[in-house]
């Protein structure tokens, strides 16, 4: 599989949370097909989201926890998506995830859908961190924000361990 090598900065170096490329496969079932055999427009978003919320726990970070103990939630701001290729029926769709932007209020995410080599689809999508009460922005948690920085599996169980009394990383 091919792809992401476009998500570097202008100097070539690569983004916070960008290497290795985080992967999460998706089966196509006939619920995520339309009259015509092919993966609904639509559900590549559904696929995007699992891909960045498995990714969001391979850093260690727990969203329902960090709704539950500081009232934070992560929301979609924005999506981009641009289709190349059909999925269909019984494909396994591999979903590359990327972090393009790491602000201190919102992330933006560089997603690719491939089925072998052949790219099916790419989306940018912006995900903010909103109070979740008053749907306001609210600064990421710096414990939240180093873990993103780190990216998956990068000292998890540190981030996990390195404040106890801070819950809004999932312990390991």
């Amino acid at each position: 599989m091919r792809g992401m090598e476009r998500f570097t900065s202008q100097t070539g170096a690569a983004l916070p949370g960008s290497e290795p490329d985080f992967t999460w496969p998706v089966r196509v079932y006939y619920e995520d097909t339309d009259a015509g055999g092919i993966v609904f427009y639509a559900n590549y978003l559904k696929f995007f989201e699992r891909a960045r919320t498995e990714w969001l726990r391979a850093c260690g970070v727990d969203q329902r926890r960090l709704a539950e103990e500081t009232g934070l939630l992560f929301v979609v701001r924005s999506t981009a998506l641009d289709y190349r290729a059909p999925a269909r029926l019984d494909d396994i769709v591999t979903i590359v995830s990327k972090i393009g932007k790491l602000g201190r209020a919102s992330v933006d995410f560089l997603q690719e859908a491939w089925r072998g080599e052949t790219l099916l689809a790419t989306g940018r999508i912006r995900v903010a961190c909103v109070e979740g009460t008053a749907m306001r922005p609210a600064a990421i948690p710096d414990l939240v924000h180093d873990a993103l920085r780190r990216g998956p599996g990068k000292d998890a169980a540190a981030v996990s361990t390195a404040a106890p009394s801070i819950p809004l990383i999932r312990r390991q």
